[in-house]
């Protein structure tokens, strides 16, 4: 997300190198073309005026050190500016009550069943709180099956009621199903409608009367651009939600949803949600989001990231088998899967500074970047993973008939584990041990 912005705003910010101060004709020339970047990201131009009138306020006035550069100066309020024009801080949800209620509404199509599952395994997981699902969607067909599906594969049971089509009479029944049952939240997934269709949208405010959400978050296709802006508008005159949430960030979108929507409808965007995995939902940090545009990277939610994925107690227990030289190509092939499990690795090199131009163009899929290792590894035997230095010539040749790859491709994994074994024995005896005891933990102050 937000790669073209990206190359037009850093082309923007060309403008003012080798200007030895800033001035009311150099700033309106680069606020000039910001302004064309932040159009052509599909933000508002009412949003993308008044974003340039408050950056050039605050650079006009600024007094620049002698050793800040003009350019420096303009990079660093722009990115103030966008982390305040996206909601400045994180905006976490409501989740108190006996049981707390999050109502789910959106547009048709625009993933408010995945998100469900995709909320219900965060709160699970992230808070160890015990959830609830709700089918209040009894217009679209199998509407009530997905969510089904999905609620059994994050662990969280669904209420439903077949052949009942009055989701405040389910919603109700789920709620007192949920207090009944020590159940801490009750999320309610309900049916996609159009602002525009009276009868739909009398429905989901009669819903939200009825059940008194302590949460109601709105669903957005990040790639429907301002139209999601303005609908959101529209459902907040109508339900005033809490937070919106952003679906398809993987997607074809240019970031003008994410950009403009708290300025036009005054609340905050909650989440981010990319691609179908039921992990892929990220807590939306403007400040983060910012560094990204700019391309700073945003390298503490990778930690944060890996922290979730690599406890201490596997910390230690890793770094004691590499001082012992018993790193195994088992253990080699349990890593990928952690990092599998962090998400798009595309995404995630995306969040070091410098990395994500330089592959933006590169086409990375993350079952297909492990596929050759890990077939190569299970063409093993037990006993190879555990000693490859017993991995012989003609063990290697068995090993390639049996993965469908070539001995080049075996010989170049065993190089590739024996290097990867003496760098994380360096990395294990410093850097990650201090990670995991929290020294990063300064990062996110």
């Amino acid at each position: 997300m937000f790669e073209n912005l990206s190359e037009r705003l850093e082309r923007s910010f060309k403008i003012l190198k080798g200007e030895g101060k800033i001035s009311e004709i150099n700033v309106a020339e680069a606020l000039k073309d910001i302004r064309r970047a932040l159009l052509d990201a599909d933000v508002s131009y009412k949003v993308a005026k008044q974003f340039c009138d408050d950056v050039k306020q605050k650079a006009i006035g600024k007094d620049v050190l002698t050793s800040v550069k003009p350019q420096q100066m303009i990079v660093k309020i722009v990115h103030d500016e966008l982390a305040a024009l996206m909601g400045s801080e994180a905006s976490d949800i409501n989740v108190k009550g006996s049981p707390a209620v999050v109502l789910v509404a959106g547009l048709n199509g625009s993933g408010k069943t995945t998100f469900s599952a995709k909320l219900a395994n965060h709160v699970r997981s992230k808070r160890g709180m015990k959830v609830l699902l709700a089918a209040c969607d009894t217009f679209r067909p199998a509407a009530i099956d997905q969510l089904k599906v999905l609620g059994e594969s994050v662990n969280v049971p669904v209420y439903s009621e077949d052949g009942v089509k009055d989701p405040i009479s389910i919603a109700k029944n789920a709620i007192s199903k949920a207090r009944s049952e020590g159940y801490s939240v009750v999320i309610i997934d309900t049916a996609g409608r159009l602002a525009v269709d009276q009868e739909l949208m009398d429905e989901i405010s009669a819903l939200h009367k009825a059940v008194a959400p302590t949460e109601t978050l709105f669903v957005v296709d990040a790639m429907t651009g301002q139209d999601a802006v303005e609908t959101a508008k529209a459902f907040n005159d109508r339900l005033d939600f809490d937070g919106v949430v952003l679906t398809k960030m993987d997607g074809d979108t240019r970031g003008g949803a994410a950009l403009s929507i708290k300025a036009v409808t005054g609340k905050p965007i909650k989440f981010v949600s990319m691609g179908e995995k039921m992990e892929a939902l990220d807590v939306f940090h403007p400040s983060r989001a910012a560094d990204r545009i700019l391309g700073m990277g945003d390298v503490v939610s990778l930690v944060e990231k890996a922290q979730e994925q690599f406890d201490e107690k596997e910390a230690r227990e890793l770094k004691k088998k590499l001082a012992k030289d018993q790193f195994t190509l088992m253990d080699f092939y349990n890593q990928i899967q952690q990092v599998k499990k962090m998400g798009d690795i595309k995404d995630l090199a995306g969040m070091i500074p410098g990395v994500g131009k330089a592959i933006k163009d590169v086409d990375i899929d993350n079952d297909k970047a492990f596929k050759g290792i890990e077939a190569i590894i299970m063409s093993m035997t037990p006993a190879e993973r555990e000693h490859p230095e017993i991995i012989n010539g003609s063990r290697r040749k068995r090993i390639a008939d049996g993965s469908g790859t070539s001995l080049q491709d075996v010989n170049k994994l065993l190089k590739q584990f024996e290097g990867t074994r003496k760098a994380m024995k360096s990395v294990m005896g410093g850097n990650l041990k201090n990670m995991m005891r929290g020294g990063m933990g300064g990062l996110r102050r």
